[in-house]
């Protein structure tokens, strides 16, 4: 690491202590692992100038087979949800139609409980196998509304519930419902956030669902973003069990999970940022949680690094390990590993011709979540005008759609349309299309 070499064609050994690859393609370099997974490593040039600093991007990209259908580790699944008195009426009963959904789809080898929160917290159901189907449907059938809301008191409670089955051989996951501000117990939002982010490092998940106009949706964002879950935005109380299932048919497809991305860089080599990401930097390391993956899925982290004057020749300006456990195979530890390798030359003109338009498109996705950002905010502080607003998120939509991220551009769309009609949908949907956008998850 200290001492990185030239890479000769011929192959040999660098610093990194490996052996270097004659003929390498600096532009993209893929690798497969167990239980269908691949990783692949595609830099933003295939030059970069020796005489000068400069920066660039190297596109890290994880993918799960769309194979091994029908085999896949158990869920160990805790349903937290709101019961406070805002939820009486139908959503109340629109969220228990949901529990039947999710406990008609589960197996006998999955794990499941329910946590409610109002004022107190309640285990309607601690952590069971689903064999007695309607002995639990009686339990949600007899869930009441209450009064206050204290959501991080149920988010602990749910955490200790798939916290109390034997650690390993489940995909760990919390589904959390609320349709208000938290008003009872902690309630700053940095303590709730932590508190998803404390679970993730604890191998669970959490898929915040917002229902209704009144819960804060950066909230739940933050807790989706900081644990690998999902979010989501629920406008009508019809549409709970819709969502419920959308979300656990996902769960019933992953491949890969705990996954987490190791970049080691070369001493002169700095990373500037991890687009949408929260990196852990250590002594010339960067570390970024993954969420988890399904089949039929990539993920992927868009890194901009910059590089010292190099003598010419091709180098290694970093290698990228993917850690994670298979849940096809049920083996945990496992990890691949590619590098990021760049041809430094003392030719300007060669820059142009070594462009890869694929990691450019990533770059132009990253930057269109950066615009919904600052478009969101200022539709929240009031700082743009509407006219502005609907202008920026047109343009956003078309960027998108040209860069096949349909799902986002729809989420978009929606966005567009809730403005034009006045309706408070807007930030709801907003930041729904934030947070897809930088877990960097897509179908293959």
């Amino acid at each position: 690491m200290e001492q990185t070499r030239i890479i000769s064609p011929g192959g040999g050994q660098d610093a990194f202590g490996l052996a270097a690859p004659g003929g390498v393609d600096s532009g993209r370099t893929q690798m497969g692992g167990p239980g269908g997974l691949t990783l692949e490593v595609l830099t933003g040039n295939r030059y970069a100038l020796a005489t000068r600093h400069g920066r660039d991007h190297v596109l890290i990209r994880g993918a799960a087979s769309g194979m091994a259908a029908g085999r896949r580790l158990p869920l160990n699944l805790c349903l937290v949800i709101d019961r406070s008195g805002s939820m009486e009426g139908e959503p109340l009963e629109y969220v228990k139609r949901a529990c039947h959904h999710v406990v008609d789809l589960l197996d006998p080898s999955d794990v499941l409980s329910i946590v409610t929160f109002e004022t107190a917290v309640d285990v309607v159901m601690p952590a069971r196998r689903v064999i007695n189907r309607q002995l639990i449907k009686e339990h949600i059938n007899r869930i009441q509304p209450g009064n206050t809301t204290n959501l991080y008191d149920g988010l602990v409670a749910g955490g200790q519930q798939v916290s109390s089955v034997p650690a390993g051989g489940y995909v760990n996951r919390i589904i959390l419902l609320t349709d208000g501000e938290p008003t009872a117990g902690i309630r700053d939002f940095q303590s709730i956030v932590s508190g998803a982010k404390d679970l993730q490092s604890r191998g669970i998940s959490v898929t915040a669902l917002g229902f209704g106009p009144e819960y804060n949706e950066e909230l739940l964002a933050g807790m989706a973003r900081r644990s690998g879950g999902n979010y989501y935005y629920i406008s009508r109380p019809d549409l709970i069990p819709e969502v419920f299932r959308t979300e656990l048919e996902q769960l019933l497809t992953i491949t890969a999970k705990n996954l987490r991305l190791r970049l080691i860089t070369a001493r002169w080599v700095q990373v500037r940022q991890v687009y949408g990401q929260q990196p852990v930097f250590g002594n010339r390391t960067v570390e970024i949680a993954l969420p988890d993956l399904e089949r039929g899925t990539a993920v992927s982290a868009l890194v901009e690094m910059e590089f010292g004057p190099r003598p010419a020749g091709t180098y290694r300006v970093a290698r990228a390990e993917l850690l994670y456990d298979d849940c096809v195979t049920g083996a945990v530890g496992l990890s691949l590993a590619q590098d990021a390798v760049f041809e430094f030359t003392n030719d300007p003109g060669l820059l142009a011709a070594g462009v890869n338009p694929l990691v450019q498109q990533e770059l132009e996705v990253a930057r269109a979540s950066r615009s919904l950002e600052r478009t969101m905010m200022g539709i929240k502080t009031q700082q743009i005008t509407s006219a502005v607003a609907l202008a920026e998120l047109q343009r956003t939509q078309m960027l998108l759609t040209a860069q096949g991220r349909t799902e986002e551009a729809a989420e978009v769309a929606q966005a567009i349309q809730a403005m034009r009609q006045g309706s408070g949908d807007v930030e709801k949907t907003l930041i729904g299309a934030i947070v897809d956008l930088d877990q960097g998850k897509r179908k293959t």
